[in-house]
Order: structure tokens, then C-alpha cells, then sequence
């Protein structure tokens, strides 16, 4: 790592760029200030660029080439226009644009289409605050070239982002992504194009509403029990506000309460710590007034509305959250046997989850003779099996953190959608006569009592990253040789795409891109895996364990959650 002086030098040098009339005023005003500083308050905003990475950029806003303002999103769109227009050379392009409720993401979306419009890009514009998974559909409905999202998902207040879709719908792939970082890496802050035109510039919303909404009212399986069920549901401050009520009420749902201190957008989310559905403190006010009012199912969306979190009455009026694995499992089991019972399986049908995604979907899939396609962490992965099988029918995938698809109008994880099948299975499970929790140790009893855990290490700051690629070296030197007293019997480095036997030393391809992912496998077929987070300072520890069901399901529960315990302690976490 450079030492302090270097890196100074550095920050003072991009600061002092920042002090030039390609800037605006107050900009150049508050970087001098800044450079006045000398010390972290200079370093931090200045000292690299912000990295556009394989889906875009997340950061702080703020003033500075390593913050999320109008200069650094004006930079990346040049890069990304520059991009699409050496790809489809010679093509009109089209291009469309939503944004979330966060702080400035209305504003930045303008800026944003200023640029692509200066640049000869026709660009849809939606009016408000929308979905990301709207803006997917609406890059396929509309045949965009490419779209992007204003967003930073679940992350703190003072954070904000770029998503970036390409022309299928999905977040960037091989080779667009790469081409992509290349061109706004290339590109310099006096190149980017702010001469408006209007002209290009169109506004959209309640049309492509409707045909969203009839989309995903266009999945259901089954009308049993939707009167019936009693759902609370929260936006937490984001746009799923303007979304997940009217889905739900299009499929059928008339009995849906609203967290109404959380029902408005709001780029603080002064209600919660993180708007995050993946926290339980998150979904606190929704399951206090769940339980209030002896509902059936709590649904809660992230600010961008692409994760959906839930908890579930337990038939003793208590409720019980439910994690993205037990949700993911859950889908997959509802929407293939509902196609099984109306005797309209598709032939060709197929789902899908991600290396770090429970083990129970490939079960409860292969129990249906529906093949399971595994794939890299990351939705992006999974629209990309979509688009490489066109002959088949994908049907229902998820990943563990909160993010679930059904159907292929959509090319990323979908809230909207999953909150609305979710409640279908909920409805279902009531008109039989059970509760989601006695239906979930159902498929546990036929298909395997799985559990799973996530811990995530944060480390913040320039010596955070090296903190982090030192702990993914020293796993790759020196891998545990057991785990809860099983010998670790398969070890697989995603960074080379290859699986070893350790019992054999024989070596195979994993047929996956590269990733910075590790994997060690027991012979009691438990699994760990470590993955540096792609959009946050942070290390991901996933662990899944299973067993056969005992006589008593909480106890069964309660042996895995031990072993998990004792995996923990064996690697120092």
C-alpha cells in the first residue's frame, strides 16, 4: 500500500483539477476547501478514482473523483455512451432511466440524461421514483440499447449509485462489462458532453406502469386463499411504494395494510438504521403491526425494490422472519409443484441460483425433474443462463440475499414480483390449512433439513481492502483440512475456475467465470465459502449444513445452528 505522503500527493494533484472552470463553481469552491485541508477529509474523496466496476459504481456523495456526484456519473455515462456507440456503430440508440428515492437521485438521473441526450442517445426517462426491476422490463419492452439505474440499493443514506443494463435487460456481462470500465477509464472529465438536447429527452411512466403490473399480475399459479390472507407490507422510505400495492391488488390481494410511517419515499429512511429487508430491525415496525393486527405474512422492499425480506406468522400470532434461503426454497417448491398439480410443467423448464444459494432448490428441482443451473454470485449471472438457453424455459430462481425471479420478462431480481408470488404461496398454504412455517418443515421432511448463515466482516478504508485480499490469500495457502470433525474433501477457487478432490488431488474446471470466490466442501456434505462483497468494504462467510429431519424439526434446527457455531469458531470468524 502507498505510504501516507504519496497518496496525499496524489488526492492534492486530482483535487486541484477539481479547482478548474471544467468545473462549476461551488465545486471548485468546496475542492479548494478540501485541498485547504491537507489531511483524511482531502484523502478520502480524492485520492483514487471511484471504481466503476463489472455493474456500475457505488459511493459516498460528495465532492471528489472517489465520491458519487454529477461529474463522476456524468464520466461513466460519456464512457458508457462511448461504449454503445462504438458497439452499434452507426445504430440510433435508444436508452432509458430510473432512479430511487434516495437523496440527489432525481437530480442525478437528469444530469444523467442530459449526457446520453448530448450525446445523440434517445432517452426514456421515467417521471418519478421507480422499481429497478421496471427499468429491466422497461430496457426490454422499449428495446433499448442499454438502461441504468440510480440507486445504492440497501446501503446507508449518504451513499448513492449506478446501475448499468444492457440491451437483454440484464446487469453487464462478458465482454460489455469490461468494454464498458475501459472507455470511462478512458475518458477524462473535460470529455464529457453536457450540451442537452431536449429533444431526445422523453418522459415515461403510467403506460409502462400498467403493462409492468399486468406482467407480474400475469404470473399467478393459483387464486386460493388471496381474500383470505392478511399481509402488512412495507416500502421502508423507497420506491416499492409505487409498485408492490398495486401488483398485489391486481393479482387478487384486498387485504393489505401499509406500514404508513414507512410508506414514504425518503432518501434518509428516518425510520431505520439500513433499509435493509435483510435486517430484522428493518422490518420491526411492520412485524409489530403484523402482530397487532393477527396478519399473516409480513412483505418489506429495499429502496430500489429488487430484494424483498419476510416474516411469517408462526399460528401463534408471533412472527417469524424467514431468511433468503428458506424464502428462495419456499418459490421454487410453490411455483413447480402448482405447474406440476395444473399438469402444465413446461418440457423445457429449468431454474437457477447462485454458488453461495442453498442446495435445496437443486433438490427440491431435481424431485420435479426440472434441472437447477448454478452460476456466480450475482443476479446478473443468472439473466445470463437465461439468455444462453433460449430454447428453454426458465421458470423460478433466487439467491440468498433476499433476491428472487419468476418468469424472464424481468432480467434481475424482481421484488415486485416475488412479494406477489410470495403472498400466493402464503394464500395457498392457508386455504390447505398450514402455515408457511409447518409448510416449509414439510419440504425439509421430503427434500433435507437445510441451514445456512452469513456473516459479513467489514473493513472500511484503504488498509480494509488489503485487510480483505489478505484474508482470501491466507484461505487459498492454507484451507482448513477440517470442518466440525469432517474431513474437507473438495475445495473449488472460482479465481481459477477449478475444483480439486482432495482425497484424489484431481483437478476440474468449474465451466464458470472467474470469480474471487472460495469453497471448501466436507464429507458430510457441508459448505463453506468466502467471498469479498463486489459493492461494499466488506468479507462474506456463507455456511450451509444439513441434515435428515428428527423427530422434532426445532430440534434438528438447533444441532445445525451448533455445527455452524462450531465452523465459526474453527476458522477464527
Amino acid at each position: 500500500m502507498a505510504d501516507h505522503s504519496s497518496v496525499l500527493k496524489i488526492a492534492q494533484t486530482n483535487a486541484f483539477l477539481w479547482t478548474t472552470d471544467i468545473f462549476d463553481a461551488e465545486t471548485r469552491k468546496e475542492a479548494q476547501i478540501l485541498l485547504e485541508k491537507k489531511g483524511d477529509e482531502l484523502i478520502e474523496p480524492f485520492y483514487k478514482d471511484l471504481d466503476f466496476g463489472t455493474g456500475g459504481m457505488r459511493g459516498i456523495m460528495g465532492v471528489g473523483t472517489n465520491r458519487i456526484n454529477a461529474y463522476t456519473l456524468g464520466l461513466a455515462t460519456q464512457g458508457l455512451a462511448d461504449y454503445a456507440q462504438s458497439f452499434f456503430e452507426g445504430k440510433p440508440l435508444k436508452a432509458a432511466i430510473a432512479y430511487d428515492s434516495r437523496n440527489n437521485s432525481k437530480s442525478f438521473a437528469g444530469k444523467v440524461a442530459e449526457v446520453l441526450s448530448a450525446n445523440g442517445i434517445h432517452t426514456y426517462l421515467f417521471e418519478e421514483l421507480r422499481p429497478t426491476p421496471e427499468l429491466s422490463f422497461a430496457v426490454r419492452e422499449l428495446c433499448c440499447d442499454f438502461g441504468i439505474v440510480l440507486t445504492a440499493s440497501h446501503n446507508p443514506k449518504e451513499y448513492n449509485g449506478y446501475k448499468v443494463y444492457w440491451n437483454d435487460g440484464g446487469q453487464l456481462v462478458p465482454p460489455h462489462d469490461k468494454g464498458v470500465i475501459e472507455k470511462v477509464r478512458a475518458a477524462k472529465f473535460g470529455d464529457i458532453r453536457w450540451d442537452v438536447n431536449n429533444a431526445l429527452i422523453e418522459t415515461i411512466g403510467a403506460e409502462l406502469d400498467e403493462k409492468y403490473t399486468d406482467m407480474v399480475a400475469g404470473l399467478s399459479l393459483s387464486n386460493a386463499g388471496k381474500k383470505e390472507l392478511n399481509i402488512v407490507f412495507t416500502a421502508l422510505h423507497g420506491t416499492s411504494i409505487v409498485s408492490v400495492p398495486p401488483a398485489l391488488s391486481k393479482s387478487g390481494f384486498t387485504n393489505v395494510q401499509l406500514v404508513e410511517a414507512q410508506s414514504t419515499p425518503d432518501g434518509n429512511f428516518p425510520t431505520v438504521a439500513s433499509p435493509n429487508p435483510e435486517e430484522s430491525a428493518a422490518l420491526a415496525m411492520a412485524i409489530s403491526q403484523a402482530e397487532a393486527t393477527g396478519a399473516d405474512l409480513v412483505i418489506g422492499c429495499d429502496p430500489d425494490t429488487d430484494r424483498v425480506g419476510i416474516a411469517v406468522n408462526d399460528g401463534k400470532g408471533k412472527m417469524e422472519l424467514l431468511n433468503g434461503n428458506d424464502t428462495a426454497a419456499l418459490l421454487v417448491h410453490y411455483i413447480l409443484d402448482a405447474y406440476k398439480n395444473k399438469g402444465t410443467m413446461p418440457a423445457n423448464g429449468f431454474t437457477a441460483a447462485t454458488v453461495v444459494t442453498t442446495d435445496l432448490i437443486a433438490d427440491i428441482s431435481a424431485a420435479y425433474c426440472v434441472p437447477c443451473y448454478r452460476c456466480l454470485t450475482g443476479f446478473k449471472w443468472i439473466a445470463d443462463i437465461i439468455n444462453h438457453k433460449p430454447q428453454e424455459q426458465f421458470l423460478v430462481g433466487g439467491e440468498e440475499s433476499y433476491g428472487y425471479l419468476i418468469g424472464d420478462a424481468v432480467r434481475d431480481k424482481d421484488a415486485v414480483a416475488s412479494a406477489v408470488m410470495i403472498a400466493e404461496m402464503a394464500a395457498n398454504a392457508k386455504a390447505q390449512g398450514r402455515t408457511v412455517l409447518q409448510q416449509l418443515e414439510a419440504i425439509h421432511r421430503e427434500f433435507g433439513q437445510y441451514q445456512e448463515r452469513l456473516i459479513s466482516i467489514t473493513k472500511k478504508g484503504r488498509s480494509g481492502a488489503q485487510e480483505i485480499a489478505d484474508m482470501m490469500t491466507a484461505l487459498r495457502a492454507d484451507p482448513p483440512k477440517t470442518l466440525a470433525g469432517s474431513p474437507v474433501v473438495i475445495a473449488i477457487d472460482h479465481g481459477n475456475s477449478t475444483q480439486t478432490d482432495l482425497r484424489t488431488s484431481s483437478t476440474s474446471s468449474t465451466e464458470l467465470p472467474a470469480s474471487n470466490v472460495l469453497q471448501f466442501i466436507t464429507e458430510a456434505g457441508d459448505k463453506v465459502s468466502a467471498r469479498p462483497s463486489g459493492t461494499e468494504p466488506k468479507i462474506k462467510f456463507y455456511f450451509s449444513v444439513c441434515a435428515t429431519t428428527g423427530e422434532s424439526h426445532a430440534a434438528t434446527k438447533t444441532e445445525l445452528e451448533r455445527k455452524i457455531d462450531t465452523f465459526i469458531e474453527e476458522l477464527n470468524l
